[in-house]
């Protein structure tokens, strides 16, 4: 049976933590940044982790993370 193929655009937008979840970067960060606070924009710094509802999907296209 041949190797899996990894989904190199999710492979860039998801790692693996250290005990093993999946951990992702937060949205709306890019542009039309006047009208967020700082607040907000601060917020959109940190990291999150892919809630449960994807995490089988996000598996099953990285298979090797």
């Amino acid at each position: 049976m041949p190797k899996m193929k990894t989904n190199r655009g999710a492979a860039k937008r998801f790692k693996a933590t250290g005990t093993g979840k999946i951990a992702r970067a937060k949205a709306f960060t890019s542009h039309i940044l006047t009208t967020k606070t700082t607040k907000q924009k601060r917020n959109l710094r940190k990291g999150e982790l892919v809630d449960s509802a994807n995490l089988k999907g996000i598996r099953r296209i990285l298979p090797y993370l």
